[in-house]
């Protein structure tokens, strides 16, 4: 092989080594939003009818005792017994699992 050719594929190397480490930089592991506001949603229908529900479409930083993590922060509102109930929550952002729930 001539070193032509071996410099050659070694700057091809580098250059998809590079390409593809800036590409798994960017790749995002966040569950979407919506996803996680929709299984959200789908827990609390078990116990009756939602009248409304949101969700911040960028995750936040979350600090509660040893927790630390990125979460979504939400609501949902509902009636339950002629009386209106309202929640916010955060979820985490990577598994939806939702990590506080207050009633307002």
């Amino acid at each position: 092989m001539k070193l032509k050719d071996y410099m050659m594929g070694l700057g091809t190397g580098i250059a998809i080594g590079i390409i593809a480490s800036q590409a798994a930089n960017k790749v995002n592991f966040n569950r979407s939003a919506e996803l996680v506001l929709k299984e959200i949603k789908t827990s609390f229908k078990e116990e009756g009818p939602i009248d409304g529900s949101w969700i911040l479409m960028n995750p936040e930083p979350f600090n509660k005792e040893a927790i630390r993590t990125n979460v979504y922060k939400g609501g949902i509102s509902r009636m339950k017994n002629g009386e209106l109930e309202q929640f916010e929550f955060a979820a985490d952002a990577k598994t939806g699992t939702v990590v506080d729930l207050v009633k307002m």
